[in-house]
């Protein structure tokens, strides 16, 4: 099992527009490492969403629906989707400042990488930010 961590600015597609929608196809990456990360993305891998740019901060638990394919949004055949299904809201959102302070959270890419838009975690990180958020493992 991998995690990931997606963010998206929620002006442009919130936690509560993706709970209303049920499931989504994540589209808009035009960032290799990114894409890679969307085509490493394997069936139940869970997955934190994340509030960029107004926000800052992780509010909800969603897991991968269906594995990478073609993006429909473009011809070009470099770039793929995969299908999010949202599970949870966080019980209390945990911030980006939160996470900077986080010993055990030093090198998460979401930090590292501020741009990259789809991230990957390790096993430990994953666990730290859902404990940080109230969320049961």
């Amino acid at each position: 099992m991998n995690y990931w961590l997606v963010k998206s600015e929620p002006f442009k597609y919130s936690w509560d527009q993706f709970v209303k929608d049920k499931v989504t196809f994540w589209d808009g990456v035009r960032n290799y490492q990114a894409r890679n990360n969307l085509r490493d993305m394997k069936k139940g891998d869970p997955v934190l969403f994340y509030h960029s740019n107004e926000g800052l901060e992780v509010v909800g638990l969603a897991t991968v629906a269906k594995e990478h394919y073609q993006d429909p949004t473009t011809p070009d055949p470099n770039w793929v989707v995969v299908d999010l299904k949202p599970l949870k809201p966080f019980k209390k959102p945990v911030t980006l400042a939160q996470m900077k302070v986080e010993k055990k959270l030093a090198d998460l890419s979401l930090i590292r990488q501020g741009r990259l838009s789809v991230c990957n975690l390790t096993k430990d990180e994953y666990e730290v930010i859902m404990g940080m958020g109230g969320m049961k493992i």
